[in-house]
C-alpha cells in the first residue's frame, strides 16, 4: 500500500509546536530568521538571498516556500515563531520524502528545537507509510551538514550542480536519508537528546 501524504494539522512536542505555514505568519518569521547569518550557510539560496526588508522576505517568501506543494511549518517556542521547516517532494507511490527549507532564529541554535522538529517530523512521515526521508544542505553548510548528521542520518553522497544560489552560483545538494528500519534507532538518540535538554 502507498504511503499518505500528512494531513495539515499541528505537531506538538514538548518544546516546540508546528503549526501548518499561513502567510500570516510571515511578519513573524521574518523577525526569527531574516538575519544575515541565517542565509550565510545556505539557506534561501545564500547570502545573496537575503532581504533586509519585510517586503523584500514577503517577496521571497512567497516563492521559496512550497505552500500548494508540500507541508510547511511554522515553528513555534512558547508560542512565538523562531522558525520554519517543511515535509515536501512527497511521493507516495515510492514511500519517499523530504524534509527541508529548515531555519532557525540563531538564538535556538544547538538547543532541543532541531532534534525535537525532526522527530516530529520524522514521526509523522513514518507512520503515514513513508519509507526513506531525505534531507540535505547545500554543501557548502557545514553546520546544517554536521546537525544531519548528528540525527543518525547517512550521508548518500553530493548531487553536482543541484540548484541555483541566488547570487547564481551552482550548489552541490548534500544528500542525507533516514529508512523507516532506521527509524527506531534514530528515535531513541533524538529522545536521549531532548531528556538531556
Amino acid at each position: 500500500m502507498p504511503a499518505r501524504i500528512p494531513d495539515r494539522v499541528p505537531l506538538v512536542g514538548r518544546f516546540v509546536r508546528l503549526e501548518p505555514m499561513t502567510r500570516e505568519h510571515l511578519p513573524e518569521l521574518f523577525g526569527a530568521i531574516g538575519r544575515p547569518e541565517v542565509f550565510a550557510g545556505g539557506y534561501g539560496g545564500g547570502p545573496a538571498g537575503y532581504r533586509p526588508d519585510l517586503d523584500g522576505f514577503l517577496r521571497f517568501a512567497e516563492g521559496y516556500y512550497a505552500w500548494d506543494a508540500g507541508l510547511p511549518f511554522a515553528v513555534l517556542v512558547d508560542g512565538r515563531v523562531v522558525g520554519t521547516t517543511t515535509l515536501g517532494f512527497a511521493n507516495p507511490k515510492d514511500e519517499q520524502i523530504e524534509i527541508g527549507w529548515t531555519a532557525y532564529a540563531p538564538e535556538v541554535w544547538g538547543g532541543p528545537v532541531n532534534p525535537e522538529c525532526k522527530l516530529l517530523l520524522l514521526g509523522t512521515a513514518f507512520e503515514h507509510g513513508f519509507g526513506r526521508v531525505a534531507i540535505q544542505a547545500d554543501d557548502r553548510n557545514a553546520r546544517s551538514r554536521a546537525a544531519i548528521l548528528k540525527l543518525g542520518a547517512t550521508f548518500e553522497g553530493v548531487k553536482r550542480r543541484d540548484k541555483q544560489r541566488a547570487d547564481g552560483s551552482w550548489r552541490g545538494s548534500a544528500i542525507y536519508s533516514i529508512l523507516s528500519d532506521e527509524w527506531p534507532d534514530v528515535r531513541a538518540r533524538l529522545e536521549a537528546r531532548l531528556a538531556r535538554s
